[in-house]
């Protein structure tokens, strides 16, 4: 059973609320809960940045999950020096240490973090079917994180009847954690299930909660009330977690689409084009682009036929 400040670190950690973790105070080092929370502040600088998450992690620190937390913060800075041999190399390491992990003396909450921590980058590097073995899809699992992440792997594959199935497995064990709830609201966003209430009621509470605030919260609360027609409050949201980041793409993106459905063009416009230069690589940018380029390829091979003459 987690102390109660490691539950507030594990719960900003999984709702993404990156910020009001970071600010956290790290406990003494001879307080059980020391590991966890520095474990859970380096992951969640990995991705934004690893060199960062690396120098929260003691160098003396040779267990298992800081191991996979480095080499996972090493792929990540990889990538973006868009180094391809020690992108391979963080791989390779990663898939050593699952391999690791597999030994009797490995306690089981250890091999679960090790396996959950690898196979994010398995999920960056588009290796889907690698992540979900790494994670042990379709065996019986108390991981609910690593659930969580499959759930969130199926969903992109338009499998809603595996997630759903990973879910149903869940809630025979995992009681009302909060992870849990995550794992139902994702869901329910997905398919739409009870107008999205479910999913609405849980990302207000979550981005109303003062010790949360988060432009990630702010942004998915947004995108409940757009999927609910309730443009004004999802404008609203979208321009609140903005304010508290303004790189923040899903709510760029959220704004773009509220205002384009509100039949304000030009704002729409200008704030795409702002989600345009601050994240290029964000999939509603990436496939009007393909859409365009498709466009334009087809017309260049239409012929425009003569005024017919009377």
């Amino acid at each position: 059973m987690d102390s109660l400040d490691l539950f507030h670190i594990r719960q900003k950690y999984y709702l993404g609320s990156y910020g009001p973790l970071q600010a956290a105070e790290v406990p003494d080092k001879s307080s059980p809960d020391y590991q966890p929370t520095l474990l859970f502040k380096a992951r969640a600088l990995v991705q934004s940045d690893p060199d960062g998450a690396l120098a929260l992690l003691p160098t003396d620190d040779v267990s298992l999950p800081s191991r996979t937390v480095r080499s996972l913060a090493g792929y990540f800075k990889a990538k973006q020096d868009d180094d391809e041999d020690a992108r391979e190399k963080s791989l390779d390491e990663l898939r050593d240490l699952c391999v690791e992990v597999e030994g009797e003396e490995v306690n089981e909450e250890d091999k679960t973090l090790v396996r959950s921590i690898a196979a994010v980058a398995f999920v960056h590097e588009g290796e889907n079917e690698e992540a979900l073995e790494t994670l042990g899809a379709g065996a019986s699992s108390h991981n609910l994180e690593g659930i969580a992440l499959m759930v969130q792997l199926y969903l992109s594959m338009n499998r809603i009847d595996l997630a759903q199935k990973e879910f149903e497995k869940a809630k025979s064990w995992a009681e009302d954690d909060m992870l849990l709830q995550l794992i139902e609201a994702t869901l329910n966003l997905a398919s739409g299930a009870n107008s999205y209430s479910n999913t609405h009621s849980f990302y207000s509470e979550q981005a109303h909660n003062p010790s949360l605030a988060s432009s990630h919260l702010l942004a998915a609360n947004g995108l409940t009330h757009l999927l609910r027609g309730e443009l004004p409050e999802a404008h609203s949201s979208f321009v609140e977690a903005l304010k508290l980041n303004g790189k923040e793409s899903t709510a760029l993106a959220g704004k773009a689409i509220s205002e384009w459905l509100s039949g304000d063009a030009t704002k729409a416009e200008a704030s795409f084009q702002e989600l345009e230069e601050k994240s290029s690589q964000y999939p509603m940018v990436n496939e009007l682009s393909e859409k365009s380029e498709l466009f334009d390829s087809l017309v260049s091979k239409y012929t425009v036929p003569p005024i017919a003459k009377a």
